[in-house]
């Protein structure tokens, strides 16, 4: 949530052209992590995307100058894709930024970009639409209920979009909304045991992402392996 919120501040700071989705961000930081080009079909397996919506993403990042793109060496109609070097560093500025984002005393707050571009990487993995977050923000609120605004502030999303991920999962069944006391016309916003047992689910996913260390170098000078 530290990193998912602090990067969608980010977002927000960068002219509209220039703005990439986490799922892109995530597509650079993987290819930033990989030893040599990868398929275009593995990025969407790794993400759990679709063909065109994949297609969508690397035209986009290509178009950018952030990866390069060319017919795979066995056979040609795999398309395979690596970071640019304007990519790595571009990758590198947004995992700095988003780490200033994140206030002191939150997790990740005393990490490195380096390590950001590792968590992204692996939260790539998990896509999460807008509701899906608003839900995760109720969850690890501290009081049982938010208003849209306490909401918007803790996750870094436009209003508009809470409100209207708001007024879906309510359709769902998901949360429930009230107004705050003393006749305000504050929406207060409280999860359900249905969205309850959903957004656990989702949790469950997160908690079993593994971001892995470099190894520790032994005495013999090999690298010992851990996760």
């Amino acid at each position: 949530m530290s990193v998912r919120r602090a990067y969608n501040n980010v977002r927000q700071m960068d002219e509209s052209h220039d703005r990439l989705t986490f799922e892109e961000f995530a597509i650079l930081c993987r290819l930033n992590e990989a030893d040599a080009p990868v398929k275009t079909s593995d990025i969407a397996e790794y993400q759990g995307a679709l063909r065109p919506t994949m297609t969508h993403r690397t035209n986009h990042l290509a178009g950018l100058g952030l990866i390069d793109r060319a017919e795979g060496a066995v056979d040609r109609r795999n398309v395979v894709c690596s970071i640019s070097e304007k990519g790595a560093e571009r990758a590198m500025e947004l995992a700095a930024l988003t780490r200033a984002q994140i206030p002191t005393g939150r997790a990740l707050s005393r990490t490195s970009p380096e390590r950001i571009i590792k968590y992204v990487d692996a939260m790539g993995a998990l896509f999460c639409k807008a509701g899906d977050l608003v839900l995760l923000g109720l969850f690890s609120s501290e009081s049982e209920s938010m208003t849209i605004m306490q909401i918007v502030d803790a996750l870094g999303l436009l209003q508009p979009t809470v409100s209207m991920s708001v007024s879906s999962l309510d359709e769902r069944g998901l949360v429930q909304r009230s107004h705050t006391a003393g006749g305000s016309h504050t929406t207060s916003v409280s999860l359900t045991d249905a969205g309850d047992e959903y957004v656990r689910d989702i949790v469950e996913r997160i908690e079993a992402l593994v971001v892995r260390r470099k190894g520790r170098t032994s005495n013999k000078g090999e690298a010992a392996p851990q996760d």
